[in-house]
């Protein structure tokens, strides 16, 4: 399969990408390796890579815990000093072995020690292959809001490597499935037609599913690395998603839901706003709160919690002057940025999800 080239980096798929890292590891020698992983992707990912890697380089294995409760910068702190502990310097790499929340939290490590060293992304969901990992966004929580605190910096390279997803469960691959969906909606309707009927799906042509998502983000990403204009469509259905998402996440009363099952929520609400906006059609709308209906399970929102979760879009990372900006479907395949909307319309979207 053809790599995708993003910004300075290589995408590579399956098999050519493991030839491509042991090429850089023997160009580069490093002092030291460090793989960043959690306990699934310990114990499921890891056999996997290692006997895979060439290289004379010594090869530390570091473990967090999985779970976006833990993307803080505290377990950066405890990186930080285990990486000092284990002798890191400028000439030692990081490996990302894991799902969104390491990709993301083993990014910002790597691009902030030491004034950043060079780190690799080895995705073992479809959420993180097809999101997390490819753009160069690095980052942590703060107090419960997503991705408060970060850096925009590339990997050396990302390979995607879709055996890492044979045995993942059911809800984590429709969870990766919200941002496979959301590219089609914003940039190519062709590639939300061939998800939009969930049942026909012919996984057997997966791979190259994968390979069309990831390059619509990269060329969103290459146009705009630092999120200053059309990069911004990828935020679609996330302005809305990432407030519902930290609200499950924050409130123990809630049973925190994983990143797409909120962004699918969201996309269904900002889609209804960009019907009320005169953006789409009501069939179109139709057409795509259906979709999302048919995959992903209905989320109860209470009445009394929509304004509780409203207030939290005041910490969108997108407002700019004390606004809400949001990215709203200028048709399925287009997308209008930087559109504000009233109180009133987002509560009318809310209802129109519990309808």
């Amino acid at each position: 399969m053809v790599p995708i080239v993003s910004n300075g980096y290589s995408i590579y798929f399956n098999q050519q990408g493991y030839s491509s890292l042991n090429t850089y590891l023997n160009e580069n020698a490093f002092s030291k390796i460090f793989v960043i992983v959690d306990e699934n992707s310990n114990e499921f990912c890891l056999p996997n890579l290692l006997p895979l890697i060439e290289t004379e380089s010594a090869i530390e294995i570091i473990e967090l815990e999985s779970g976006e409760e833990n993307k803080t910068i505290e377990t950066c702190v405890q990186v930080w000093n285990v990486l000092i502990e284990l002798g890191a310097d400028r000439k030692s790499l990081v490996i990302n072995l894991g799902g969104g929340v390491i990709t993301d939290l083993g990014g910002f490590i790597a691009s902030t020690y030491k004034r950043g060293i060079p780190f690799i992304n080895i995705p073992t969901t479809l959420l993180s292959m097809v999101d997390a990992s490819v753009g160069g966004k690095n980052g942590v929580d703060l107090g419960g809001l997503k991705n408060q605190i970060g850096t925009i910096t590339n990997p050396a390279m990302v390979i995607v490597d879709s055996n890492y997803i044979e045995s993942l469960p059911q809800n984590q691959m429709r969870s990766g499935l919200a941002e496979m969906l959301k590219h089609g909606l914003i940039a190519k309707k062709s590639h939300w037609n061939k998800f939009k009927n969930w049942t026909e799906i012919d996984f057997a042509d997966f791979d190259e599913l994968i390979r069309e998502s990831v390059e619509i983000k990269s060329d969103i990403v290459t146009q705009d690395p630092t999120e200053n204009g059309i990069r911004k469509a990828l935020n679609f259905g996330h302005t809305l998603g990432h407030a519902i998402e930290t609200y499950f996440l924050e409130n123990p009363n809630k049973t925190s839901l994983l990143h797409g099952e909120a962004i699918a929520v969201g996309m269904i609400l900002e889609s209804f706003i960009s019907l009320e906006q005169k953006l789409i059609s009501e069939n179109e709308f139709n057409e795509i709160k259906s979709a999302l209906n048919t995959i992903f399970d209905r989320i109860n929102i209470e009445e009394s919690e929509e304004e509780l979760i409203m207030n939290l879009l005041i910490h969108d990372k997108k407002n700019e002057y004390g606004k809400v900006q949001f990215a709203l479907l200028d048709g399925i395949g287009k997308i209008k940025i930087n559109q504000t909307v009233e109180n009133e319309t987002i509560i009318q979207a809310f209802l129109n999800y519990k309808s």
